[in-house]
């Protein structure tokens, strides 16, 4: 039995009603199983063969967009459901990439045959909604309860190097021992080369789920290194301990991962390896300034600390974002005493309320306005001094900001 949303029932109803057989597959099932929730639900439909047929029963619904004939999909936004239909389909290949296949719909094939086309047994498993019981052909409820990923076919496995990706993917977030001949169709698949015939942005794509869903992101690192990949860092460790302390913000969370990934590199050294995965520029911007700041937490344990210290770094860098990283750099050393110091540095940040942030200025250039000066390029150096002074701490509200902003003048 899959527990899939009741409110859905009225979609499956009217298709019911119309002699289409819908089967819920795919990842929801395999989330399912391990009590994950999903608000994407695929739905293969049986019994049908227009997709103008499809479109006409589900358009009461919600909008339905087609997502290429070819490709045999329509999509429905339904009570915060991404849902996609999908009609039985064969998959030739035809010529090298990860899109390199003829994909021919076939609404004659079983659901057995439908399904010897995916790429783990684990996700061939189907849910028949009206029959109400699970269609396994392929054993995958067995390997998937074993910790085993197995592929449903090896020969087809090979022809798709971005499959090589997701059983690194897979096998990593859902803790699975990847079975033995796969593991070798793999390797075999990397010593080709057949993921340089990937996209860079597609290879992160699959990189990205690894280090954002992963408890332990290093497992799927170390497995590329098994099959001889070039996608590899030393500072493992340093991202598994990140991954305990993600954010809600998955864009910082790239960020604290990339950083985790090349904290001791060169600024040179970090540019080629964020640049080997992705064309994003500001991941590679915010990961290499916190490559860069991080041993400034370093200078101030050392030397001492102070709110201008603190105040001045907040300009250059986020201190939380910074403070994630270098806890998890100590805690791969058991650097106890320096992780004490830390914690004092996070404690006066948010004290100072620039633990994300940087101290907002009190004085504006409209300040200067009311004492009669006209805009120049003289405005930046006093308003740079003046928050120098504000870090300083020689004013902390607005009416000894100006009495500040006076003196200055006159002198």
């Amino acid at each position: 039995m899959i527990n899939y949303p009741d409110k859905l029932n009225i979609i499956f109803k009217k298709l019911s009603d119309n002699g289409i057989k819908p089967i819920i597959v795919g990842g929801f099932i395999r989330d399912s199983l391990v009590g994950i929730e999903s608000k994407d639900i695929d739905i293969e439909v049986y019994g049908i063969s227009s997709f103008l047929e499809l479109q006409t029963i589900l358009k009461e619904f919600g909008n339905v967009n087609i997502v290429g004939k070819s490709f045999g999909v329509c999509k429905l936004y339904f009570e915060d459901y991404d849902l996609d239909f999908s009609f039985p389909r064969v998959d030739n290949k035809v010529k090298a990439g990860h899109r390199g296949f003829d994909i021919t719909i076939d609404t004659t094939l079983d659901f057995k045959a439908a399904s010897s086309r995916r790429d783990f047994t684990m996700n061939s498993i189907g849910y028949d909604i009206i029959e109400r019981k699970i269609l396994d052909p392929f054993d995958g409820l067995n390997d998937f309860k074993n910790r085993i990923l197995r592929a449903v076919d090896l020969q087809s496995f090979g022809q798709d190097p971005l499959r090589v990706l997701r059983a690194v993917g897979f096998a990593t977030r859902f803790e699975l021992k990847i079975e033995k001949a796969l593991f070798s169709t793999c390797r075999d698949m990397v010593l080709k080369g057949m993921l340089e015939e990937l996209p860079k942005e597609r290879i992160f794509e699959e990189i990205k789920k690894l280090l954002l869903y992963a408890k332990k992101p290093s497992r799927g690192f170390e497995l590329l290194k098994e099959f001889k990949s070039s996608i590899y860092s030393k500072n493992l460790y340093v991202i598994d301990e990140i991954a305990k302390q993600l954010t809600t913000n998955t864009q910082t969370n790239l960020v604290l991962m990339l950083s985790g990934l090349c904290y001791d590199f060169t600024q040179n050294q970090t540019q080629n390896f964020i640049k080997m995965l992705t064309n994003e520029k500001e991941l590679l911007k915010r990961s290499a300034l916190l490559v860069d700041k991080h041993n400034e937490i370093d200078k101030i344990e050392s030397e001492g600390l102070s709110n201008y210290r603190l105040y001045k770094l907040a300009t250059e860098v986020n201190i939380g974002e910074l403070i994630i990283l270098k806890s998890a750099i100590y805690l791969t050393k058991n650097s106890t005493k320096a992780l004490k110091s830390l914690k004092e540095i996070k404690k006066r940040a948010k004290e100072l309320n620039i633990l994300g942030k940087q101290l907002p200025a009190i004085l504006m250039g409209r300040d200067l306005l009311e004492f009669g000066l006209k805009p120049s390029p003289l405005f930046s150096e006093i308003l740079n001094n003046a928050y120098e002074a504000q870090m300083r701490e020689e004013f902390n509200d607005h009416s000894s900001a100006v009495v500040w902003l006076e003196n200055y003048l006159n002198s």
